[in-house]
């Protein structure tokens, strides 16, 4: 009966996270953005940071997609926020250890990004629930991140 609950607790969070977004929209001042796609299912997701003194001063997502991808993406910028390059990249690492059912080493520093462990049983939602955190790490990784010009598509 206890497990249901926490199913159902689960399920609320990353419906709240699909329906109300954290920091879903545009960045005036945004030093580096990237649009990534999953072309198997058509979602699509951008990230816009701003990076100061090697560390996330902002970040913002827009984009389309199934629940996962929009919840992913909106734990991702409540993780991520305020973080170095470093912490953010390993975050990033430490999702996709924890969506393909590894313990990750700092599970505790994913917030609400832990609610989404139940996707390991789920292959097919892997990428829709990675997809925002990639699109993470190519726009800390891309070379120049001095503006925009540097603006990066890929397909996932």
């Amino acid at each position: 009966m206890a497990l249901t609950k926490l199913n159902q607790l689960y399920r609320a969070v990353i419906v709240d996270h699909s329906k109300n977004p954290r920091r879903r929209g545009t960045l005036d001042n945004k030093t580096t953005q990237i649009e990534i796609k999953n072309p198997t299912c058509g979602d699509v997701i951008e990230i816009q940071l701003e990076i100061k003194d090697n560390k996330i001063k902002d970040i913002r997502f827009d984009g389309s997609g199934c629940t996962i991808s929009l919840a992913s993406a909106s734990m991702m910028t409540d993780s991520v926020m305020g973080k170095t390059l470093e912490e953010a990249l390993l975050l990033s690492e430490d999702f996709s250890s924890l969506v393909q059912g590894k313990d990750p080493e700092h599970e505790d520093d994913l917030g609400d990004a832990v609610m989404l462990s139940g996707v390991a049983k789920f292959p097919a939602r892997i990428k829709c629930a990675t997809l925002p955190w990639k699109a993470l790490e190519k726009a800390l990784t891309s070379e120049d991140q001095s503006g925009i010009d540097s603006q990066l598509k890929h397909d996932n």
